[in-house]
């Protein structure tokens, strides 16, 4: 039986939940209505919002934006049937690699070939709880132990998901956020399967996805489920986006070895790291230092008490629906105790070199040598007259 909060629970926190963002909203129209210069996230410039893009006003305001029903019923039919097909060919006495956010995540993928193999390619990553801690083998059915498959789902221009990654509408959406060179580093296919889908602990998406001189990250979430409150919608902290970076998980310098500094490499030595980050010269890391890697005192059960103390807000979602946010965003998700499945892709694009902005080398995530990200295609309204496509960097 699926352990479901009783339903006046439920609706007591959607209650609270949709004043908490009617109030956010009331705030973001006055903002905007008094012309106060608006920062952008991906470049640190400044407009007037009354004259901006009214999705780009929110989403450097709000450090998320939600756009319903940005796929249509045929896009998500379509991957969902192409992940079935993908997910059949998983052999798992192959390939068992536990997928966690928190601290077991150095444990189960820092010192695994076959997560680093994943950056361009279609892994598989099983639910920590649909395995046998003594054993490893499977305790549910092949279809429900999958937390997630990832990281080149979108490098296939002739999949569904790499046709929707460069599809127009998400190019002028990506555009009219302020991204000017976006390319496609990562992609997920996340299962968030019942009754044992795991929480995603708080984090941000720049500490894997980290870009020099300045953050430019930007999270795609599309619901190809409902998201709800009792299945593991997002939870987002309105605002957190303006806090800096606090820890970065990285290729381990000991493991790899650094020719130029004469250091050998060490294989005993983990293959990734967290790296924590002192907050800037002035500044604070804000709350989320508190909880990074994990989640905020009474968080869970619902009615998630904890989470709104924090600031956090659900963000319940349609099949179909975008929500989208920048890097430096303080998000999670928590359990999917329900008999529902919340599945979900998950695409990350940042800044390319045209924007003044380089991928991290030290980042886990490195496609092989000579081989790039590939484009967001620039939208048909910045396309000139006879150009050709941007080539990948």
């Amino acid at each position: 039986m699926a352990d479901v909060p009783p339903a006046d629970v439920v609706d007591g926190v959607r209650e609270r939940a949709s004043v908490v963002l009617s109030e956010l909203a009331a705030r973001g129209a006055q903002l905007d209505a008094s012309g106060e210069p608006r920062t952008s996230w991906v470049d640190g410039g400044q407009y007037d919002p009354r004259r901006a893009d009214a999705r780009k006003a929110a989403f450097d305001r709000d450090g998320f934006l939600v756009v319903p029903r940005f796929a249509d019923a045929a896009t998500v039919a379509r991957m969902r049937a192409e992940m079935d097909a993908l997910a059949d060919t998983w052999e798992p006495g192959v390939s068992v690699v536990r997928f966690s956010t928190d601290a077991s995540q150095l444990q189960h993928q820092a010192r695994s070939d076959y997560f680093l193999d994943s950056a361009d390619r279609v892994h598989f990553f099983a639910e920590p709880g649909a395995l046998d801690p003594a054993s490893g083998e499977l305790r549910v059915p092949k279809a429900l132990a999958l937390n997630k498959a990832g990281h080149g789902l979108h490098v296939d221009s002739a999949s569904a998901f790499g046709a929707y990654a460069r599809s127009e509408p998400l190019a002028e959406l990506v555009a009219a956020l302020g991204w000017r060179d976006p390319v496609l580093p990562q992609s997920m296919y996340i299962f968030k399967q019942p009754r044992h889908g795991g929480e995603v602990t708080s984090h941000q998406d720049s500490t894997f996805l980290h870009t020099e001189p300045r953050q430019s990250c930007l999270g795609l979430w599309l619901a190809l489920d409902d998201a709800t409150l009792t299945n593991g919608c997002l939870w987002v902290r309105p605002g957190s986006h303006v806090e800096p970076l606090r820890r970065r998980f990285e290729r381990n310098s000991r493991h790899f070895g650094d020719a130029a500094a004469g250091v050998p490499p060490d294989p005993s030595a983990p293959q990734m790291v967290f790296k924590e980050l002192a907050p800037p010269a002035g500044a604070e890391h804000g709350a989320g230092a508190r909880w990074e890697g994990a989640l905020p005192d009474g968080s869970w059960p619902l009615p998630c008490a904890g989470l709104f103390a924090a600031g956090f807000a659900p963000v319940e979602v349609r099949a179909g629906d975008l929500v989208c946010f920048p890097g430096l965003l303080d998000h999670l998700s928590l359990p999917n105790h329900s008999a529902a499945a919340r599945h979900t892709f998950q695409l990350h694009l940042v800044e390319g070199p045209g924007a003044g902005v380089r991928w991290s080398k030290s980042n886990w995530l490195q496609y092989p040598p000579g081989v790039g990200f590939p484009h967001v295609p620039r939208p048909a309204c910045q396309t000139p007259q006879g150009g050709r496509p941007r080539e990948e960097v």
